[in-house]
């Protein structure tokens, strides 16, 4: 029997203020429990908030970095519910008028399995909406007892919230790790998974092609990309076989435990009207000018898409290497400023990135952003390599001096005799000495055993110590041994 998947996200993104988004508390991570929950936060009688300037302008930018509608008018609405962790029974957030309407995001599709090719979809965003994050339950620091930390209380949060316009687990993969490279590239959240600054719910139906949507169930909190693939593979499997089996998916919320690779139901999934939304009367409506947004828009660092597109069609870069490129804002900075040294070695610039840098770099566990080169000490090493001063051999000895040592690539360079001999009359004499050695090989190549070229090579290399510049060697080795 053929199901179709169907898969929305929420994703709560933690915006980057050092502050609160309606009081002056830090938002600073790891700080003891409860010093950073003020007044506001626990909406002590007498307290009112003041909505936080810098939060705003982060959805701002958000919405434009998704060609989203931006509404000139949006509120601020009261979610009433109980968590132990809520202490004033209500969180500010926003309901009918977001601040962030309908916008799309493309994402590159990688299939997690078979032969099938990467493709490119568009995800409609349904809408963004500022509110404020709720408290943390922590459980097992006592035993028998639940601690509340309200540190997190007010932190500011963006969450954002797709169309189910997804079809598989890698299709929602792919569009929550663009999702996270935007809001860092755009500089609006860290993207700390593991900190909670990146926090994705997914809503998760199966049906017949063709068919309305079936009962969605949501899934919570999922920290990790690894995790949403687990938690959506096992949910389809589950709801797939609870309806062949003559059941009946109810709504729910669930929660994904990575020990078992299951998701288990929390509880029945409310909907809006179980939390009795209503304006919040302490706020004013929120009013964004056109001029506001212009502000904005003029802080905007050019955006990955864009970026990719003048890779491809300036620097004839491939499609798949302009990807990589911009994988993060780190990556995309550190190719352009390497390739200031070298403006015409495009490619060679992005494939030693895209290749020796990037594997070094998950071999010792650092992300681009501690990368121990800088991008001038890899562009001074690739202007070398470009005038014809190193081979590639030669070169790769400088990086593994440079990441290891430091240093400047020209100093390494002449410490370590690295320079390729392109003195023709050198490469001359030394050629003559190997054919005359090799009176016999010499024979056989002309009569015909082509492949003794690589033979000849390779002595000539070993002759000069590896220092021979190969392309200027093989042409002249070709013209001799031609006779």
């Amino acid at each position: 029997m053929t199901w179709e998947i169907v898969i929305g996200l929420e994703v709560h993104t933690q915006l980057s203020t050092n502050t609160k988004i309606f009081s002056g508390a830090s938002t600073a991570f790891g700080a003891e429990p409860n010093t950073q929950a003020d007044a506001v936060s626990l909406a002590l009688p007498g307290v009112l908030p003041v909505l936080n300037c810098g939060a705003v302008e982060r959805a701002i930018k958000f919405g434009l970095a998704t060609g989203a509608h931006i509404a000139p008018r949006s509120v601020f609405a009261r979610k009433n519910y109980f968590y132990p962790d809520l202490p004033k029974g209500y969180q500010i957030s926003q309901m009918d008028l977001p601040v962030v309407g309908q916008g799309a995001l493309t994402i590159q599709v990688e299939p997690l399995s078979g032969n099938a090719k990467p493709y490119e979809k568009v995800v409609r965003i349904t809408r963004a909406h500022l509110e404020e994050d709720a408290g943390k339950s922590v459980h097992g620091s006592s035993q028998g007892v639940t601690g509340i930390d309200l540190n997190r209380a007010g932190t500011p949060l963006l969450e954002i919230v797709s169309e189910p316009d997804m079809r598989s687990a890698a299709e929602a993969i792919a569009y929550a790790k663009a999702l996270h490279t935007l809001v860092k590239w755009i500089g609006i959240c860290d993207g700390n998974m593991q900190e909670g600054s990146f926090r994705c719910d997914v809503n998760v139906s199966v049906r017949k092609p063709g068919q309305p949507f079936g009962t969605r169930r949501e899934i919570k909190n999922l920290n990790s990309f690894k995790f949403m693939q687990q938690a959506i593979d096992y949910e389809v499997q589950w709801q797939i076989d609870t309806i062949e089996n003559g059941g009946k998916v109810q709504q729910a919320t669930v929660l994904f435990n990575p020990d078992t690779g299951e998701t288990r139901s929390m509880r029945s999934k409310e909907d809006a009207h179980d939390y009795r939304y209503f304006p919040d009367p302490d706020l004013l409506p929120l009013e964004i000018s056109e001029a506001w947004k212009a502000e904005v828009r003029a802080t905007m660092p050019e955006l990955p898409q864009a970026k990719q597109h003048r890779y491809v069609n300036e620097l004839g870069l491939s499609a798949y290497d302009a990807s990589l490129l911009t994988s993060s804002r780190e990556m995309a900075d550190f190719f352009e400023a390497a390739l200031s040294a070298v403006p015409s070695q495009a490619k060679i610039c992005a494939n030693w990135l895209i290749g020796e840098v990037s594997a070094q770099l998950n071999r010792d566990g650092l992300d681009m952003a501690q990368c121990p080169i800088t991008a001038q000490q890899l562009g001074g090493m690739l202007l070398r390599i470009a005038d014809g001063t190193i081979s590639n051999s030669g070169a790769k000895e400088v990086f593994r001096t440079l990441w290891a040592e430091g240093g400047e690539a020209d100093a390494i360079i002449e410490a370590k005799g690295l320079k390729q001999v392109s003195d023709s009359g050198a490469i001359e004499a030394l050629v003559d000495e190997i054919i005359a050695a090799n009176a016999d090989k010499v024979a056989e190549y002309r009569s015909g055993k082509d492949k003794l070229f690589g033979f000849f090579v390779g002595l000539a290399m070993k002759a000069s110590k590896g220092k021979a510049n190969p392309a200027q060697l093989n042409e002249i080795l070709k013209q001799k041994l031609a006779g």
